[in-house]
């Protein structure tokens, strides 16, 4: 049976943690807890399996692993143990954000890399694996993977995506534009060999270099996953691709006039994708077709809340503490030229924006897509306007995909257990269960029945070590869109 790439590297190198490891003096002024065994009692257990969650429970972490989940009351307790009441208080499992970027827009198509704010903020908002899902700074990438895994500096675990897979004709500025299939080959085992697992083709990609692209990452064990353009959801399915991003809203398909590998002039038609039945018709076809592929879906309802609603989300304080003193101008900006737009639409006779519905549309997918088998998986995409940053836009996707119409605790099996199966991990992350990584969120209340609670982040446990959640936003505030 062929083995996952990433599979394979934490077979050889040992990539479940190390047990007394070295932290950095960086990384220690982070930790709330570190002990050889650490209890959480009388705690609510939301466990990531989609099961009810369980109240009174005590969780045993020992050498950086799970070691015991049972009733409080009849809970054994090492004797050594720090132990942390936690009555009133949750536990779930560490987030696996599956589009979390670790760039930032900085106006004028450029993207900076944001090194130094991004692995905190994620950590901090109990997202403790991502997946980059596209990057643009690669070696970037893989050094901070090195260094947070060598307890040099603090962060989730990172699976790193290769550069983007993109076509000849990119508006993007600091992407390579393959030249074809056989460009598209070397370029993805290249990659792999500088230890990226994982790959995202983009917009104007061809058919014969995303054949040429999957064949080559397939052969290594790799996957790759899409935002695509030129190419309709059911032919890269048929082609091999193993995920698409972001979800009906940028599928061309749909497109009256859409010519076979070609992004159309204009790919947003929200009014065409408000109409489309999820129910019946090609859409619906659509979706069994990407199930019977066993093809996944990223949903990022975030990054398109903000761009296409004026007012809504409001703008957190918190948000806002965290971006630079541009970065803060530049959102404040986009808002109002947003709103703007919207007061011109009602001048000229048109009140209505087609953006809302295509909005609910796109939950409606996401949601039929479960319902027929597919597997959904959770990511931000801190891009767009600039109103959505590292850990803070994987909570509020969390508390979106409730909007679209799952439960809290389907919604957080999506943002947990999703991810680290698609990953080939799920023997060791995704769920909170003997034996597994503790990788653990604690959380003030409960979000199993107010999903926003979510955002009520104190601890999080990456390997056993307990991160305190406060102090490493509160080291970023006025740094996110500079480093």
């Amino acid at each position: 049976m062929r083995r996952p790439l990433a599979v394979i590297g934490c077979m050889i190198a040992g990539c479940a943690a190390v047990v007394g490891q070295t932290l950095s003096p960086e990384v220690r002024t982070f930790v709330k807890v570190d002990a050889p065994a650490v209890a959480l009692t009388h705690v609510r257990v939301i466990d990531g399996t989609g099961a009810a969650p369980r109240e009174d429970q005590t969780v045993v972490i020992s050498k950086g692993k799970i070691e015991s989940v049972s009733d409080a009351g009849s809970a054994n307790v090492p004797k050594d143990a720090q132990v942390l009441d936690l009555h009133g208080y949750s536990v779930i499992p560490g987030l696996v954000g599956m589009h979390d970027h670790m760039f930032y827009p900085m106006g004028n198509v450029v993207f900076g890399e944001m090194a130094y704010s991004f692995p905190r903020l994620y950590l901090a908002g109990g997202v403790t694996t991502i997946r980059t899902t596209g990057s643009l700074e690669p070696y970037t990438d893989l050094e901070i993977k090195k260094k947070i895994d060598a307890g040099g500096m603090p962060g989730p675990k990172i699976h790193v995506t290769g550069p983007y897979l993109e076509g000849a004709g990119s508006w993007a500025l600091q992407l390579h534009q393959l030249t074809g299939p056989d460009d598209a080959t070397k370029t993805v085992n290249f990659w792999l060999d500088q230890g990226v697992d994982n790959f995202k083709a983009y917009m104007f990609i061809t058919p014969a270099e995303l054949s040429a692209a999957v064949a080559a990452a397939h052969k290594r064990g790799a996957k790759v996953t899409g935002h695509l353009c030129s190419i309709g959801f059911r032919e890269a399915a048929a082609i091999g691709i193993d995920d698409l991003e972001h979800g009906l809203l940028v599928d061309t398909e749909f497109q009256p006039g859409k010519k076979p590998g070609e992004c159309p002039d204009d790919p947003e038609t929200p009014e065409l994708i408000a109409k489309l039945d999820v129910n019946a018709g090609p859409l619906h076809e659509m979706i069994l077709d990407l199930v019977k592929h066993h093809v996944a879906v990223t949903s990022t309802l975030p990054v398109f809340e903000m761009g296409s609603f004026p007012g809504r989300p409001t703008i957190q304080q918190r948000l806002l503490d965290a971006l630079s003193p541009d970065a803060k101008t530049e959102l404040l900006a986009n808002r109002i030229r947003s709103s703007d737009a919207g007061r011109i639409r009602r001048q000229f006779g048109s009140d209505v924006s087609p953006w809302p519905a295509a909005f609910k549309k796109e939950m409606e997918f996401e949601h039929a897509f479960v319902q027929a088998g597919g597997l959904v998986l959770a990511g931000l995409d801190p891009t767009g306007m600039g109103g959505v940053i590292a850990g803070f836009g994987d909570q509020r996707e969390v508390e979106l995909l409730v909007e679209a119409g799952f439960t809290p605790v389907e919604a957080i099996h999506i943002a947990t257990y999703n991810g680290a199966k698609y990953l080939g991990e799920a023997d060791r992350i995704g769920t909170i269960a003997a034996g597994k990584q503790a990788d653990l969120v604690v959380i003030k209340g409960d979000p199993s029945t107010k999903i926003e609670d979510i955002e009520n982040v104190e601890t999080v446990f990456k390997d056993g070590i307990g991160y305190d959640s406060a102090k490493l936003i509160e080291s970023v505030r006025g740094v996110v869109g500079s480093r």
